[in-house]
């Protein structure tokens, strides 16, 4: 490897490294605005600037100089000291004194640097320059005047998020950032441009002038938005969540999260049921606790087992489901399905409904085959990673499924799973490719899975991956589907679906824990819902339990890769409401079939016991496992019907989402109509 000298210390380096990246590791500081590790490289600001040998007597830009052997760089003389100075002079020539005022404050690039950097006084009087605030959309909040070019919005948006809806105009002293036609940034990762602008130029609306960085509470959390299980920040104050940030992990989300996660934590504090409720006479009215565990072990001792069914939603976190399991499969109830979408995948092996070729492992994929599946709206974090690959040029991606706007380009190879039976007949581009393919994968979405004919499309991918030796992987919508297919939470023998349970005369107690995904119209069971907003499931209940969102709790989730992550508590539970292994723990005493645990670290004691995988934290096989082909589906008739995504609302496809204002703003404009939410 070569060697360049960083202040006199030696330091080895890899070949195409940048001097910024050099001095880096050698432990030296660069001040910069507009270098991004993830981003290309703008060399703008001048402010990552050091003196280089051999090379010309003035300072030069880090960051667009490539290192090289024998190199010396210097980052502390006082050529670089003075021209640093003289950067950040010229920088806040026109940047306002917003300081006071400004949401950044506190957590502001150019405040740090200009105490580490700057001069203490400036020797321009003349009048600054203002600029006209600019409309990005209900999320991003504009104070152009701020801005100092950096043009990482820029490049995040083109580069990364693949929609080119932000750019630079004009030239000189009037160059301005703006979005041309003052239209909102139509990307499902739009607000990770509030993360990246190192100025006050860009903040987030919703937060604004909310609070302080230093008054809040920081938890390390997981996302439970969609199945990527991506690394977050839950900044609260008091009782409230104000907001949540990424975190990196490289494996997972690397530094970015998706709108949705970021904006629908006002959802956490809108419509949520705070108490327990009993309907009487047609109308819910409040209970205590019990009342309403009174009414519900009551009911559930004068019905028969083979008539009660539990769904789980898509929420759920692992310990919750393996109490309810424990619970009901002790009183004799074999109708427990965690599916409420009617997924064809469970109860086999562990590797077919996993993205076996793990988030991270994708990114070394040269064909891509997407089927019934919609990663921009599914998993958009993931979505830019594919994208990433392809700008790269190392991959061919083909889609079976909807024509619809990825980000990158793609072969269509046919809207139906009919297309799916006749690939390898096929004379497409793709196809040809996909024969001398190194390292080719399969994604198959919760749209393919989710149908009349679902088994026999699962048998044809299965098909098309073991002819072309590609790596299966299922991309799921729901954050608690893999944990809840890995407890086993599938019907038992003679046990019903949850399709099947909610269809007239399917059961007579139904008990959702947090489902309302599904449709209870036709059902005239007794319904106890044990969840967090007055959402569908609320609405149809004959009794509810009043449980803890994502943030309230300590919890465990599986990503769609297999990932065992740990959520962690940022706030206490609202009103009365209790985390949802502790309702079950108590519904399960005053049954007379008592858990045999009596806190969280004993109930996960058991889960570990009984199911390893789950002790397994933040573990990810790093090579796949063979999957059994033959096992998944069946043969059978392939319908006409095209092949959907199974997020038909990316803003509203969950209660906390439904309950969010913002998340209601962002789908009118998405669907250029007016959302309800759940209330509605």
């Amino acid at each position: 490897m070569p060697i360049a000298k960083v202040d006199g210390v030696e330091v080895e380096f890899e070949p195409g490294m940048n001097v910024l990246q050099v001095c880096e590791l050698a432990g030296k500081e660069i001040p910069r605005f507009c270098y991004h590790e993830r981003l290309s490289i703008a060399g703008n600001c001048r402010m990552c600037l050091v003196e280089v040998k051999p090379g010309p007597p003035k300072p030069q830009a880090s960051c667009a100089l490539p290192a090289a052997e024998n190199m010396e760089i210097f980052t502390d003389t006082p050529m670089v000291k003075k021209a640093r100075h003289g950067v950040m002079e010229f920088l806040l020539i026109n940047h306002p004194l917003d300081c006071p005022i400004c949401d950044q404050g506190g957590e502001c690039d150019l405040q740090d640097q200009a105490m580490g950097y700057g001069r203490d006084d400036s020797r321009y009087a003349e009048n600054k320059r203002a600029v006209e605030e600019k409309y990005m959309g209900p999320l991003i909040k504009t104070v152009m005047t701020r801005c100092i070019q950096c043009t990482r919005c820029v490049r995040f948006i083109t580069e990364v998020a693949g929609v080119p809806d932000i750019g630079l105009i004009s030239r000189g002293e009037d160059v301005e950032i703006t979005t041309y036609l003052d239209k909102a940034v139509a990307s499902e990762l739009s607000a990770n441009v509030i993360d990246l602008c190192p100025v006050g130029a860009l903040t987030s609306k919703p937060y604004a002038f909310n609070a302080r960085p230093w008054e809040l509470k920081k938890t390390e959390s997981v996302d439970v938005m969609d199945a990527l299980g991506s690394a977050i920040r839950v900044d609260a104050r008091g009782p409230a969540v104000l907001r949540v940030l990424p975190r990196t992990n490289e494996a997972v989300n690397e530094e970015w999260i998706s709108d949705k996660t970021r904006y629908a934590v006002d959802g956490l504090s809108r419509q949520r049921l705070d108490r327990p409720f009993i309907r009487e006479s047609g109308k819910l009215r409040p209970a205590t606790w019990a009342e309403a565990l009174e009414v519900v072990s009551a009911t559930i001792r004068v019905t028969q087992p083979d008539r009660i069914g539990v769904i789980a939603g898509d929420l759920q976190d692992a310990e919750s489901m393996k109490a309810a399991k424990d619970l009901f499969g002790g009183l004799g109830v074999k109708s427990l399905d965690c599916r409420q979408d009617g997924m064809v995948l469970g109860g086999g092996q562990r590797e077919s409904w996993l993205l076996n070729s793990s988030i991270q492992g994708l990114e070394d994929a040269d064909y891509i085959l997407l089927v019934g599946s919609n990663p921009r709206l599914e998993a958009p974090v993931l979505n830019a990673r594919l994208r990433k690959r392809w700008l790269a040029g190392a991959l061919k991606v083909g889609v079976i499924g909807e024509a619809v706007d990825l980000t990158y380009a793609y072969e269509h190879l046919g809207a139906g799973p009919a297309s799916l039976a006749g690939l390898t007949k096929s004379k497409s581009d793709f196809v040809k490719g996909l024969k001398d393919a190194k390292n080719p994968a399969i994604i198959v979405g919760a749209g393919a899975l989710t149908r009349a004919d679902s088994a026999a499309v699962l048998n044809a991918a299965a098909g098309v991956a073991k002819t072309f030796g590609m790596t299966w992987n299922v991309l799921h919508t729901a954050a608690a589907r893999v944990g809840g297919l890995d407890l086993g939470f599938v019907p038992g023998e003679g046990g019903k679906s949850a399709a099947e349970l909610v269809a007239k005369g399917g059961a007579d107690l139904l008990f959702l824990m947090g489902a309302d995904e599904i449709d209870l119209s036709k059902t005239s069971a007794f319904v106890v819902y044990m969840g967090t907003h007055g959402d569908a499931g609320a609405h149809r209940a004959d009794v509810i339990l009043p449980s803890a969102a994502y943030t309230e709790k300590n919890g465990l989730y599986v990503n769609t890769e297999g990932r065992v992550q740990m959520g962690l508590r940022a706030v206490f539970p609202k009103g009365d409401a209790r985390e949802d292994w502790a309702i079950l723990r108590a519904l399960s005493e005053r049954l007379g079939a008592t858990l045999p645990y009596d806190t969280l670290d004993q109930l996960r004691a058991k889960l570990f016991a009984d199911h390893p995988t789950f002790g397994r934290i933040d573990y990810v096989p790093e090579t796949a496992a063979a999957v059994d082909f033959a096992a998944l589906g069946k043969k059978g008739d392939l319908s006409d019907t095209p092949l959907a995504s199974a997020v038909k609302s990316f803003y509203l496809n969950n209660p906390i989402a439904r309950a969010s204002t913002t998340m209601a703003e962002c789908a009118s404009l998405a669907s250029g109509a007016a959302a309800k939410i759940a209330a509605e």
